[in-house]
């Protein structure tokens, strides 16, 4: 089993900058690949950013490449997501994903899910 604990949302101005993290109890978090979704109000769930074991290679949404970076620190078991140059667009409650065995924008292959973050930008 794997726990997931998110972090660091807030309010903040567009054009403004918050980091996120992921911190991961639980076995083998280097051996995982480790994930952000969002979800708007009224929307679905949508991939934003993945990251592999090792760090790379990492997979963007086209909506957030540029902006928004993956990272993660194996020896912390932390996953984070720097979020720069936001949008309100960009308001939503950010999830934490662990151990995906399917491609990394799948939804459906992550076996554990944090209980979420939000994220409001304001205009």
């Amino acid at each position: 089993q794997v726990q997931l604990v998110e972090s660091g949302g807030g309010l903040v101005q567009a054009g403004g900058s918050l980091r996120l993290s992921c911190a991961a109890s639980g076995r083998a978090f280097s051996n995982y690949l480790m994930a952000w979704f969002r979800q708007a109000p009224g929307k679905e769930r949508e991939f934003v950013a993945a990251v592999s074991w090792g760090g790379a290679p990492t997979y963007y949404a086209d909506s957030v490449k540029g902006r928004l970076t993956i990272s993660r620190d194996n020896a912390k078991n932390t996953v984070y997501l720097q979020m720069n140059s936001l949008k309100p667009e960009d308001t939503a409650v950010y999830y934490c994903a662990a151990d995906s065995h399917l491609t990394p924008g799948a939804r459906a292959g992550y076996d554990y899910w944090g209980q979420g973050t939000q994220v409001t930008v304001s205009s």
